[in-house]
């Protein structure tokens, strides 16, 4: 075990701050209780931030952990697992202390990570040629498994219900669901010959099982539908053009569209365009086009409080993150944080005391 003093605090606000649960993309009953915050990596930083969203300001920081891609936080609420590219590390932070206590050595680079609904295991995308899945056993903190995906793997993201981890994969132009209990891959879902997936999300059943996916692609601005029952693609939908001369062309990275998320009460679907420098809101399931909100440069990530009233867009050329008003489709601030914020995720926080944490 490590410890680690690279903790900063923002003593006015970081009393009852405690991981509770983690807000699943598709979680309708997610715990209400405690106090939801906002995770923002900082992908050229070298911190993890804390968000509340009562007061939409930066209440706490993690540091040491530089070029920090990856936050997942631990349903038991003990812990938030970040992705480490400067080490190629799993970093384990204690919540009750805002330390890293492990630092998990991974089979390559890392990007993306997520985690189980029943906390027991954690799965890292491992990048580049060689590249795959790194599945991580929380009770013991240790590396146990690597699944090979063709392309290497940038986003590894979880079902409704936890029964797969879908393996996105930029170079294999593919989506490769693995099994959670038998950690193994049981399908794939093939898109264009040079449509390498990117960020996906997914509806769910009434049972909480998966309907359909929504995937963004290489150089698509909009989005893949894919039922998931039938395991193949059944459509496609393209977000809203703007004149030329409005157009952004920076940090584009082959990804038009990079962020993507159903709302926790499942009533809408909200994607970004990195290109329009905007997000784009859609009723569910019916897809209509329900309006759109201008953000900071390069919005790339995103995330939904739990009751589905604000959406927090990490805009990745701006270091800030908006704050938005979903029902009035209205951006209400925007958030200064640290260098290329981009991967974010709601948790809740229990009442834990004021922690203890070295400074």
């Amino acid at each position: 075990m490590m410890s680690s003093a690279h903790t900063r605090r923002y003593p006015w606000a970081l009393f009852a701050i405690g991981l509770l649960a983690v807000v699943a993309v598709a979680s309708v009953n997610a715990a209400t209780t405690g106090k939801v915050m906002i995770v923002q990596s900082n992908s050229a930083g070298d911190s993890v931030m804390l968000i509340d969203p009562t007061t939409d300001k930066v209440v706490a920081e993690i540091g040491g952990i530089e070029v920090g891609h990856g936050v997942a936080p631990a349903p038991d609420g003990s812990r938030i697992y970040v992705t480490n590219e400067s080490l190629a590390t799993v970093d384990v932070v204690d919540v009750a202390t805002l330390t890293i206590i492990k630092r998990i050595a991974l089979t390559g680079p890392p990007n993306n990570i997520a985690v189980r609904k029943d906390g027991q295991r954690v799965y890292a995308a491992i990048t580049g040629a060689n590249g795959g899945v790194d599945i991580i056993d929380t009770a013991k903190l240790e590396r146990i498994k690597f699944i090979r995906v063709l392309g290497g793997v940038h986003n590894p993201i979880m079902t409704p219900d936890s029964k797969f981890v879908v393996a996105g994969s930029t170079g294999g132009a593919l989506a490769t669901v693995i099994d959670t209990q038998l950690e193994r891959p049981v399908w794939t879902i093939h898109f264009g010959d040079r449509e390498g997936v990117r960020v996906f999300c997914f509806e769910w059943n009434p049972d909480g099982s998966t309907k359909r996916m929504f995937t963004q692609l290489t150089n698509l601005h909009g989005f893949a539908i894919v039922d998931w029952e039938k395991r193949r693609e059944v459509g496609r939908m393209t977000l809203p053009d703007i004149p030329p001369a409005e157009r952004n062309s920076e940090g584009i990275q082959g990804a038009p569209a990079h962020g993507i998320l159903v709302t926790p009460d499942g009533k809408q679907i909200w994607s970004t365009s990195k290109i329009n420098s905007r997000v784009y809101a859609y009723s569910m399931p019916d897809l209509k086009y329900l309006g759109e909100v201008k953000v900071g440069l390069v919005p790339d990530w995103i995330t939904f409080t739990p009751d589905s009233k604000k959406l927090y867009v990490a805009n990745a050329h701006d270091n800030t993150v908006s704050v938005i008003d979903v029902a009035a489709r209205k951006e209400i601030t925007r958030i200064k944080v640290g260098q290329i914020p981009k991967r974010n995720a709601t948790g809740v926080f229990p009442v834990i005391g004021t922690g203890t944490g070295t400074n």
